[in-house]
């Protein structure tokens, strides 16, 4: 994989936790919800004006055209292993930002996901 393709990977893979983290504190500010036909419209309203929201929106949308272009230069069967490291990312940024608990189950099976990516990246 060549320097500009591993980028345009890891830049995708970031954009797309990034993404998460953001719908995450979206969604924390808004609050625990239901939708029912009664509260349908002002609950998507809620979540469709929410900063978090439209921000993790907006980096799904850049991640998803990143990771067209890293697919026009890697083959899927290693692009795609990459996205794990989403999780690691996720799971690190989770605990400091939301303080989620981070077990030592939970660092062993990102360490797994981690061994696996590096695996796949060697290959």
């Amino acid at each position: 994989m060549t320097p500009t393709a591993f980028a345009l990977v890891l830049v995708g893979v970031l954009l797309n936790a990034a993404a998460q983290l953001l719908l995450k504190a979206g969604t924390n500010a808004v609050g625990r919800f239901e939708f029912t036909a009664a509260n349908a419209l002002p609950v998507g309203l809620k979540l469709a004006t929410q900063p978090g929201i439209v921000a993790g929106i907006a980096c799904y949308v850049v991640s998803v055209v990143v990771w067209i272009m890293a697919l026009s230069r890697v083959e899927v069967s290693v692009a795609y292993p990459m996205l794990s490291i989403g999780y690691v990312v996720n799971a690190i940024a989770a605990w400091w930002l939301f303080g989620e608990a981070v077990t030592p189950m939970r660092l062993a099976g990102i360490g797994i996901i981690v061994l696996g990516v590096f695996i796949v990246a060697r290959s």
